[in-house]
């Protein structure tokens, strides 16, 4: 166990001299495609759930049920197939709302 540390530089010496960021970067998987095959995976898996409880609805004559389901799907559908909008609509709001975004 590792005692109280009162400093980075204490730190950098408990660890032999190595800088721990550099260790858990050199440690660390690589995930840069772990998002891509995800959203590959299940953005099918998505789209076949949607048409079916849209033809389920369609079939029972749910037309009020119908469309707010499809404007949900619609809406999830974007922020899984694109996820940056997220950002560019949080930075929105906020310099409408007069904050600084810098």
């Amino acid at each position: 166990m590792l005692p109280l540390l009162s400093s980075a530089a204490d730190t950098v010496t408990v660890f032999g001299g190595v800088d721990p960021i550099v260790l858990a970067d050199a440690n660390a998987p690589d995930t840069g495609g772990l998002a891509d095959f995800l959203r590959g995976f299940f953005g099918p898996l998505f789209l076949v759930i949607v048409s079916i409880v849209a033809i389920f609805f369609l079939f029972t004559r749910e037309i009020t049920r119908f469309a707010q389901f499809i404007i949900l799907a619609i809406f999830i559908g974007i922020v899984f197939y694109v996820p940056g909008i997220i950002e560019v609509i949080a930075v929105a709001l906020a310099r409408a709302m007069g904050v600084s975004t810098e």
